[in-house]
C-alpha cells in the first residue's frame, strides 16, 4: 500500500499538507530458505491503509482457459478506478491473496520516489501488476520479466514501488519507478514503462523493505543475481539525477533520495526486524532514527541463527520494544502503555516539529500475511498464513495456496469498510482490538497468549496436514486442503468471538475481575454470579507524574 505520508517529504510536498490525504503504508520482511529453520522461503506483508478492507482475494483459473481475444479489465487496486483493458492469457494460474497455485509470492511497499516520474495515464497500477503477474508466472525470476513487460507494454500508473518476489528456491527485491511525462508544451506526453532493478537475496540471508527504496549500487554483469532495465542508468542521466560512472550508480539515491522521514518512519522498521535476528544491528541505531544517513544499513543481513516462521509472525508485531523508539514507554503511550499514536503523524509545539513513530504493527492494517513456499512439500502446498487488522492483537490462520474457495469469514463480499458484518473476520478482530486499546497493557497480553497458543499449535499441525495432502492427487488434494483451510479460519473466528466476550466481561468499565484461571472468574460465594474480586489497576507511574505536573494544584488532596 501507499507509503506513509510522513515518508513522502522529500519528493512531493511538506508532510503536514500530505497528512490530509488518505494513504497507508506497508512492511515486507523476507527470509530465504537457507535462513529459515524449516528450509522454506518466507515473505511477510502488512497491507496498511485507513481505507482498506481486510479480506482474502481469490482468482480461480477457468478449467478450459480463456478464448483468444478475451480481455481483462484492469482497476486500480487502491481506488477501484477503471484503467482499461488488456488481453487475457489463454491459461492463467489460480491465485489466493498474494500467492498463486505454484507458491509464487509477490508483495509490495510503496516508496513514492521523485514526484515528476508519476504517471496516472497508464493501464497498470502496482496492485494490478501483482495480481495479474501471479496469474501469468510460475517462478520469481519469470515474474520479474512479466512485471516489467506489463508496465512497459501498458504504461505504469503508480508511484515508485518495492516488490518482494519469491518462490520455494529464490527470493528477490525488485524496485521500479515510472518515467513521468515528456514536455511538449501542451502538458506533456507520458513516457511509457518503468526503470527498474531486481536483486536476488543470497541464500542464508534475510532482507526487507518498508516504503523506502533500498537498492543502492548493483552488479552490471551478474544475471543470475541481478536483473535491470537497459535504461535504468541512462534515464537517470537524462533526467539529471546522476552524472558519475555506471559502476557507482545507486538506484535509490537517484530515484528516491532518503531524508529524515524516510529513515525514521520507513528504514527503521527494517532495522528493527534485522535487530531481532542478526547481531551488531545496534550499530545502525543512529541511521534508523534519522540522525546519521551516512551510516547506511545493508540491503540484507545474515541472521545469527536460522529464523522460524513463528519468529517472522512475531516480527510483524513490533513496536520498537527495547529500543530508543519504544512506543510503549513515552508519555504518548498514555497510562496503559498503548504503542499507537492516532494520526496525523507529526505535530508542532512552539515552532518545533515532532513526529510520532511508525512501527511495523499499526492500527490501520487491513490484512497481513506470512507466505511460506516449501520445496519439500511441493509448489501446490505452499501456505499463506493470513490475518486481518493489527498484527499485534490478531493472529494468523493457514490458507493453502491451491484452495478453490475462500472461507466465508474472509470473503471480500462479506462486509466492507462502510458496512459492518457480524460474520466478517475483519470486523470481529477490529472490535476486539479497538476495545483492547483502552487497557492495552493488560488486554494485549491476554490476546497475545491466545495467539501464541493458536499459532504454535497450528504450525505443528500443518506439517501433518501437508504430509496427508501429499498422499492425494488432483481434485482430492485440492478438496482436502481447501476443507482444512476453511475449517481453520472458521475455528479462529469462533475463538475470537469467545475472546470478544471474555475481554468485555473481564475489563468492563476500566476495572479487572479476578480469576481463578483464565476465563473462570471469582464469585463472592453466594451463588448469584456476583464478582468476588474487582481490581482497580489505575495508571502507570509515568502517567501519574505527568498528570500531577499538568494539573497538580487542582487535583492535590488537602489534609485538614
Amino acid at each position: 500500500m501507499k507509503k506513509p505520508l510522513f515518508c513522502l517529504l522529500t519528493v512531493l510536498t511538506p508532510f503536514l499538507l500530505l497528512e490530509s490525504t488518505p494513504a497507508g503504508a506497508c512492511t515486507n520482511f523476507i527470509v530465504t530458505r537457507g535462513a529459515s529453520t524449516d528450509s522454506t522461503t518466507l515473505v511477510s506483508y502488512s497491507a496498511d491503509s485507513h481505507a482498506l478492507y481486510g479480506c482474502l482475494y481469490k482468482f480461480n483459473a477457468p478449467k478450459g482457459g480463456f478464448r483468444p481475444g478475451e480481455m481483462l479489465s484492469v482497476y486500480e487496486w487502491d481506488t477501484g478506478r477503471y484503467l482499461g483493458d488488456i488481453p487475457q492469457v489463454e491459461h492463467p494460474y489460480s491465485t489466493v491473496g498474494n500467492m498463486n497455485e505454484h507458491s509464487l509470492i509477490i508483495t509490495e511497499t510503496t516508496y513514492g520516489g521523485r514526484g515528476e516520474l508519476a504517471d496516472s495515464t497508464g493501464r497498470m497500477d502496482y496492485g494490478s501488476m501483482i495480481y495479474i503477474t501471479l496469474q501469468r508466472a510460475r517462478t520469481a525470476r519469470e515474474a520479474i520479466r512479466v512485471m516489467a513487460d506489463l508496465a512497459d507494454t501498458y504504461g505504469y500508473a503508480s508511484e515508485g514501488e518495492s516488490f518482494s518476489i519469491a518462490d520455494a528456491d529464490e527470493a528477490w527485491i525488485m524496485e521500479v519507478i515510472g518515467k513521468g511525462f515528456e514536455p511538449d508544451g501542451k502538458g506533456g506526453n507520458a513516457r511509457k514503462g518503468i526503470v527498474w532493478v531486481a536483486r536476488r537475496i543470497p541464500d542464508g540471508y534475510v532482507s526487507g523493505h518498508a516504503n523506502q527504496a533500498r537498492i543502492t549500487t548493483f552488479p552490471l554483469d551478474d544475471p543470475d543475481n541481478c536483473l535491470y532495465s537497459p535504461d535504468v542508468i541512462s534515464f537517470a542521466r537524462e533526467m539529471g539525477y546522476y552524472e558519475g560512472p555506471d559502476a557507482e550508480f545507486s538506484f535509490c539515491d537517484a530515484y528516491a533520495p532518503a531524508d529524515f522521514s524516510a529513515l525514521r518512519a520507513c528504514e527503521a522498521r527494517v532495522w528493527s526486524f534485522f535487530r531481532r535476528v542478526a547481531d551488531g544491528m545496534d550499530t545502525y541505531t543512529d541511521y534508523a532514527m534519522g540522525h546519521n544517513p551516512a551510516n547506511r544499513m545493508p540491503l540484507w543481513v545474515k541472521p545469527s541463527k536460522k529464523v522460524s516462521p513463528k519468529e517472522v509472525f512475531d516480527a510483524m508485531r513490533d513496536h520498537y520494544e527495547g529500543t530508543p523508539m519504544d512506543m510503549t514507554r513515552d508519555l504518548g503511550a498514555g497510562g496503559c502503555g498503548l504503542p499507537y499514536r492516532w494520526r496525523p503523524m507529526s505535530f508542532e509545539v512552539d515552532g518545533t516539529e515532532y513526529v510520532n513513530e511508525r512501527a511495523t504493527a499499526t492500527q490501520q492494517t487491513g490484512f497481513w500475511l506470512v507466505a511460506q513456499a516449501n520445496r519439500a512439500a511441493g509448489d501446490d502446498l505452499g501456505i499463506l498464513w493470513f490475518g486481518v487488522d493489527d498484527a499485534a492483537t490478531s493472529c494468523l490462520t493457514p490458507i493453502y495456496c491451491s484452495i478453490d474457495r475462500v472461507p466465508e469469514c474472509l470473503s471480500e463480499n462479506n462486509g466492507s469498510m462502510l458496512k459492518y458484518s457480524p460474520t466478517s473476520m475483519f470486523w470481529l478482530f477490529n472490535r476486539v482490538t479497538n476495545f483492547a486499546y483502552l487497557r492495552y497493557d493488560r488486554m494485549s497480553k491476554d490476546l497475545q497468549a491466545v495467539a501464541d497458543r493458536w499459532e504454535n499449535r497450528v504450525l505443528g499441525e500443518v506439517r501433518e496436514v501437508t504430509a496427508e495432502a501429499r498422499k492425494l492427487e488432483g481434485e482430492a488434494r485440492v478438496k482436502y486442503v481447501t476443507d482444512y483451510s476453511v475449517m481453520m479460519a472458521q475455528t479462529l473466528f469462533d475463538l475470537w468471538k469467545q475472546m470478544d466476550e471474555y475481554l468485555l466481561v473481564k475489563y468492563i468499565d476500566g476495572n479487572v475481575k479476578g480469576e481463578t484461571e483464565p476465563g473462570k472468574f471469582k464469585d463472592n460465594g453466594n451463588g448469584r454470579d456476583i464478582p468476588g474480586e474487582i481490581l482497580f489497576p489505575g495508571y502507570d507511574e509515568k502517567w501519574q507524574r505527568a498528570v500531577a505536573a499538568d494539573n497538580g494544584e487542582t487535583l492535590k488532596v488537602i489534609k485538614n
